[in-house]
């Protein structure tokens, strides 16, 4: 596909480099020099400096040619101008945009995302993106992360193996003797600084952390199968009431209906649009950083606490104020710590400053792009180790070359691993002898440099 990406910033970086090594071809534009110069330097992509919202850089960039327009720059309006011009001037199928400000989200402006109004095919919300992704993390307390796939009946699981964990050493052909009535399929191992797409004579270790697709209505069972037997979290502090904040405490509202969530919001007419907004959420307005302010939200007794502020390092220094607050270590392995990062540096401090999870807004947005770059009937798609792997859900349409083949037969590349499929409603994790059929929802692992060929496998011709 020929894609336009319209920002270098790391973002519109990130995905240029997945997108390119999966073999499409790429234009990025900026404005800055230094930026383009950045990426002319580290990739294989054609970079132009220039407005994206000028028609003759467009032009420059081959837009009457080109599949897909990407609009990631740091501006809402520009990224909304960006998709018009381009389907305006050169009727580019599909346009994606990032937008942030929460007043072009409200779902009573929808109307506005058309054709004849503003031609904008897919809209990425970093933010809300973020807030759902911690949501479906506080979910599923013991892992890492928790992705649904397949109308939620089949689930990804990012698990940390640790000294609770009965089944270490212990080859995978017996896991399955072992729990033979759970539906769960390990698909990947992070193992010190390697991937490894694991054999049925490999063994899960200490300090792995394994991807497991599961059924969802097996989820408690399977962390507790992995050593893991935390509870969901019933009380939980939120140091930053922006958008994010605000976005994860109104979803919690309605999901977790038992929890009972403060946050902690320095500016005091944020701290008054936030007790507004939210209706069972506690507003304390105060710096997250003033012990007193923490006293007052009562953080020695949270049970998980989200450092989501717009600087990083305020964020990690909640984190510090967390192991200070506890009385012993104990009370220190109870509570949960999540940390929003944008310098990926920091990842360094993560052990040192026991912080359960840091939160990444850049791979977030990068993931909720990539999925709706995949043509036709690939649904969704998560990203593993900055987009070297993805977790792939697609639907079997009557001309793939997988209708009526064995698993054992269907001649799949070893990058690429099936996890488990939803069939008339029904999960399986398909043996060798598993015979695929018109209208399996597949979910399985694909290697980046594998995309083309899955592509190809599940008979997709449109974007």
């Amino acid at each position: 596909m020929n894609i336009i990406i319209c920002g270098a910033g790391r973002v519109g970086f990130t995905i240029a480099k997945q997108l390119s090594e999966q073999g499409h071809s790429i234009t990025v534009i900026d404005q800055s020099s230094e930026d383009i110069q950045k990426i002319d330097d580290t990739l294989d992509v054609k970079a132009i400096v220039g407005k994206a919202t000028y028609p003759s850089i467009l032009e420059k960039a081959n837009a009457s040619e080109t599949d897909m327009i990407i609009a990631v720059t740091r501006n809402d309006e520009i990224n909304m101008l960006i998709c018009q011009i381009a389907y305006t001037a050169f009727k580019i199928p599909k346009k994606i945009a990032r937008i942030r400000s929460q007043n072009y989200l409200d779902l009573k402006f929808k109307k506005l995302y058309n054709k004849d109004n503003l031609p904008i095919d897919v809209i990425i919300s970093p933010e809300l993106e973020i807030a759902k992704s911690i949501q479906r993390k506080l979910e599923a307390p013991g892992a890492l992360d928790s992705v649904p796939f397949a109308n939620n009946r089949i689930r990804l699981l990012e698990i940390l193996i640790n000294e609770n964990c009965n089944l270490i050493n212990i080859k995978l052909n017996e896991l399955t003797k072992k729990h033979p009535n759970l539906d769960a399929n390990i698909i990947g191992i992070i193992r010190g600084d390697k991937f490894l797409i694991p054999k049925k004579n490999d063994d899960v270790q200490k300090d792995d952390k394994i991807y497991v697709i599961i059924n969802s209505s097996q989820m408690s069972q399977t962390l507790e199968a992995f050593g893991h037997n935390e509870k969901v979290s019933k009380k939980i502090l939120i140091v930053g009431g922006g958008n994010i904040g605000f976005n994860l405490a109104k979803n919690l509202e309605v999901s977790l209906d038992a929890a009972r969530v403060k946050i902690v919001e320095k500016d005091k007419d944020r701290s008054e649009f936030l007790a507004n907004e939210l209706n069972n959420t506690i507003i304390i307005n105060g710096d997250g950083l003033d012990e007193e302010v923490l006293i007052e939200a009562n953080l020695e007794e949270a049970e998980t606490v989200l450092a989501l502020t717009n600087d990083d390092e305020d964020n990690l220094m909640v984190s510090v104020l967390v192991e200070k607050f506890a009385k012993d270590d104990k009370k220190i392995d109870d509570k949960r710590t999540m940390a929003l990062i944008n310098k990926s540096n920091y990842s360094l401090l993560q052990n040192s400053l026991k912080i359960d999870d840091l939160i990444d807004p850049r791979m977030n947005t990068v993931s909720s792009i990539l999925k709706h770059i995949h043509k036709g009937t690939i649904e969704t798609a998560y990203t593993i180790l900055n987009g070297e792997y993805e977790v792939i859900e697609a639907e079997i349409i009557e001309t793939s070359e997988l209708i009526n083949k064995e698993l054992k037969n269907s001649n799949l590349p070893e990058e690429i691993r099936i996890g488990a499929v939803l069939r008339d409603d029904k999960v399986v994790i398909p043996r060798s002898n598993f015979v695929f059929q018109k209208d399996d929802r597949v979910v399985f692992l694909a290697k980046k440099d594998s995309i083309s060929v899955v592509e190809n496998i599940f008979r997709i011709s449109s974007i």
